[in-house]
């Protein structure tokens, strides 16, 4: 076979091999220090990590020289390879499909073991330190050992075959495939370290706060990790799909939404324990639910199970996944019953009107949330296995039972911030309270001013202008007593992150409420008009590669410059892709797509317009959501600049 597969697949295949041992032998170094404190034992664990990472970035290496040098001699380029690819979507081509993918899994894993081990060189000696590792490196012997069996990219193809289709042609018409999975998986991956770190926990009885804080800034990175690569998947979604929405809550979507929730519930829920010692099943019980739910998404987007314009193509590795997601569960709720007796929280909730109360008000409706999404999610795949007939569950579902939960969650957002720890006043709240509700009052009756009306939206406006006030409030007192760099911590940080999130929330409910089209029927040199703007078609062309033939309609919106939605018809796959042109506004966007059948002789051309309010905004608190997750990793001014590995040696219980 590596006689066959040339020099790629055969160097490939052999540093798969070496990731295996590796990470084989990494764990037993792990576990081995963990017992016997042998120090010549314990120098070996960072070497393997640096092992594991050197086989892993070869690997993934070696399949992108086959991609870029088109060595149609494996079976994953003639399926995902073109010599009419672009060489940007060459690149990327390498994650487009399922063993690609799954290989910067291993990149990314075996990137994350590596930072790991270096960031506790000077802790390698610690019980709880080697148990993680020994985590990590089994994690990573399971993707290993993915990628060099069931879904090896380095399998030789069949003889004689000189070209291929190239990737899915969704996956090779805009920018964001270089950003949007990679970003994900970076927040996918990033979960094994608190997961590993919270394992050992369990394995070592020291179930304290110590290893919380020693991890908090990788949680926090992954699930920011996370949040930009779901973010930019709403905007590949937005400007490749054509549908002109966000989120269709597909089944693919909702994978990738599901552990954020847990993660989310989880940075939240973490502040209990480290201020009160409260939470410790809770909070333990996210981290598993989290990672667990990684592989589950994983499971669902790479096994074929599911119909979905994400998902990869049916493979051998759905039974992998699904035990590896099993032994995840039972193992790791097997150690929180065993660990119970040492995970009883030394503190209690006083006051339902606490800062306390507020977080548990919070995990509860994440944990709702997470049920909803999973049942809609997994519900239709029982039936299917069960009944053997295909039920859909769409929109509707998840709109009704979602919504009710979102609104909720921004009434917390207004007044979760203003709340003490232990026990708040009537007097107090109303005195915190009265700027953010005077905030939510001017939002409500600006939105009634510009012609919103409907219950729901106008509710969710007053509460994000309620919810916004708040946050607002925390960020001005903060620098007013620090300048600005009292916006650096975890606090202040945070509500810059709810600043965006308020942001997103009331720019969906615009979008989902108000959005109007109308399709219309352009001839060259006679204008049409729609919701008070005017559309002229200039010219209809056709521009042919080796790749595709695409046909655009020049449309001019109100007298401007022209915009060009564009039908493409990729042609060694046969595939016609829709391609939107938007004039993006801070007020709305006009979204504009070409309606089939077209030709590129014709003086006339079908367009759908979508008039699509606060669009922009959506982007605009999805960055504000980066900006705050980077000022929430590092300390505040008034925090004592510490070594965050210090705090796993120390086997008491922390309490601040």
């Amino acid at each position: 076979m590596f006689a066959d597969s040339g020099v790629a697949g055969t160097v490939g295949r052999a540093l798969l091999l070496v990731g295996i041992v590796g990470s084989l032998f990494g764990a037993i170094a792990a576990i081995s220090s963990a017992r016997t404190r042998e120090a010549a034992v314990t120098k070996l664990i960072s070497r393997f990590a640096i092992l594991n990472a050197v086989a892993a970035v070869g690997a993934f290496a070696s399949m992108e020289y086959a991609m870029i040098t088109r060595d149609f001699s494996l079976a994953y380029v003639q399926k995902v390879g073109s010599t009419a690819t672009p060489a940007l979507y060459n690149f990327a081509a390498v994650w487009s499909a399922l063993e690609g993918s799954l290989l910067m899994w291993v990149l990314i894993l075996a990137g994350y073991t590596v930072a790991v081990s270096f960031w506790l060189r000077k802790k390698m000696d610690d019980v709880l330190t080697n148990w993680a590792m020994g985590v990590m490196f089994i994690v990573s012997l399971f993707f290993f050992l993915l990628s060099f069996g069931p879904a090896n990219p380095f399998v030789v193809g069949a003889a004689g075959v000189v070209d291929g289709p190239g990737p899915n042609p969704l996956l090779q018409n805009h920018l964001l495939v270089m950003f949007h999975p990679p970003m994900l998986y970076l927040g996918y991956v990033g979960m094994t370290v608190p997961f590993a770190f919270a394992i050992a926990a369990l394995v070592t009885g020291r179930v304290g706060e110590g290893w919380l804080l020693a991890t908090r800034r990788w949680t926090l990175f992954a699930w920011g990790f996370l949040t930009i690569g779901i973010i930019l998947g709403g905007w590949w979604s937005y400007e490749v799909l054509g549908w002109s929405g966000v989120w269709a809550w597909d089944p693919v979507e909702n994978a990738s939404l599901l552990p954020w929730i847990t993660a989310t519930a989880y940075i939240h829920s973490v502040l209990v324990q480290e201020r009160r010692g409260m939470l410790r099943v809770w909070n333990l019980s996210l981290l598993v639910s989290t990672f667990s739910l990684t592989i589950l998404g994983t499971f669902l987007t790479r096994s074929g199970v599911l119909n979905s314009v994400h998902a990869f193509s049916e493979s051998a590795i759905g039974p992998w996944l699904l035990s590896f997601f099993a032994i995840i569960v039972v193992v790791s709720v097997g150690l929180i019953g065993w660990r119970g007796d040492r995970l009883h929280s030394p503190g209690s909730i006083d006051s339902a009107l606490s800062r306390e109360g507020a977080f548990l008000a919070n995990n509860v409706l994440f944990a709702v949330f997470a049920f909803v999404v999973l049942l809609g999610t997994v519900f239709p795949l029982v039936v299917e296995a069960l009944q053997s007939r295909t039920i859909v569950v769409g929109e509707p579902f998840f709109d009704q039972l979602v919504i009710p939960i979102g609104i909720a969650m921004l009434t917390l957002m207004a007044i979760a911030p203003v709340l003490p720890w232990r026990k708040a006043s009537g007097e107090l709240l109303s005195q915190r309270l009265f700027w953010p509700a005077w905030c939510g009052i001017g939002a409500l009756a600006l939105s009634v001013f510009v012609g919103a009306t409907g219950f729901a939206p106008l509710l969710a406006f007053g509460l994000g202008g309620f919810a916004t006030g708040s946050a607002l409030r925390q960020v001005v007192l903060a620098t007013r007593r620090q300048g600005w760099r009292g916006l650096v911590g975890r606090a202040n940080g945070g509500m810059i992150v709810h600043v965006g999130v308020i942001m997103i929330s009331v720019a969906l409910a615009a979008s989902n409420s108000f959005t109007h089209s109308q399709e219309l029927s352009l001839v060259v040199g006679k204008p049409a008009t729609f919701s008070g703007h005017t559309f002229e078609l200039i010219d209809v062309v056709q521009i042919t590669t080796d790749r595709d033939i695409s046909v655009k309609a020049l449309v001019s919106v109100d007298g401007g410059k022209p915009y060009a939605p564009a039908i493409t018809k990729f042609t060694k796959i046969g595939m016609n892709v829709g391609t939107p042109s938007v004039r993006t506004g801070f007020g709305s966007d006009i979204y504009l797509t070409l309606e089939p059948p077209v030709r590129q002789d014709s003086n006339e051309a079908r367009i759908k317009v979508f008039i699509k309010p606060l669009i922009l905004w959506l982007w605009i608190g999805s960055g504000l959501m980066a900006v705050g997750t980077v000022l929430a990793a590092f300390p505040g001014k008034r925090r004592k600049p510490t070594d965050p590995t210090s705090a796993l040696i120390d086997s008491h219980e922390v309490s601040r």
